[in-house]
């Protein structure tokens, strides 16, 4: 075995360590976001709250699986979306666990669940809300833009 086999054995270990990680900050993020009520869930609402009070978006989550990854209409939706949240320096993270995310973030006043496409984390302007699963999760978005990996995915952990 090479050195640099070894050492592609040690960076895949570390990235998927990472990933791990960043999972479980992604779950503890919006867990604590929801008990303070500032997540935004859905892709026209979320749309809405970047028109309205772009400053006090603080994350962005796009959430997809295969069964809507043919849908045209929702990818120009994600497009516009990691585009608006580039210009406004906003981290952005895919997830591939639609359900899972759905789950986290509960069900509306019908009983229906949430459309989880689009979800965003805001902190109010004038009182920015600090967590540490926050600061984790930009950490991890800053070292994946650092090798080129814009939109990094997150794979929540099992439940």
């Amino acid at each position: 075995m090479t050195l640099e086999e070894i050492h592609g054995q040690e960076h895949t270990m570390e990235t998927s360590d990472r990933v791990q990680s960043a999972g479980t900050a992604l779950e503890e993020l919006l867990l604590s976001a929801k008990k303070q009520d500032y997540l935004t869930v859905g892709v026209y609402e979320s749309a809405k709250v970047m028109n309205v009070d772009p400053d006090s978006v603080a994350f962005c989550v796009l959430a997809t699986d295969e069964e809507y990854e043919c849908d045209i209409a929702l990818q120009i939706h994600f497009t516009l979306i990691q585009a608006f949240c580039f210009d406004n320096d906003i981290n952005v993270v895919r997830v591939n666990d639609i359900e899972r995310l759905a789950d986290l973030v509960g069900a509306d006043e019908t009983g229906e669940p949430k459309d989880a496409h689009c979800i965003l984390v805001t902190s109010p302007s004038a009182n920015p809300w600090k967590d540490p699963a926050l600061d984790k999760l930009s950490l991890f978005c800053e070292e994946s833009r650092s090798v080129y990996d814009w939109v990094p995915t997150i794979t929540l952990p099992e439940r």
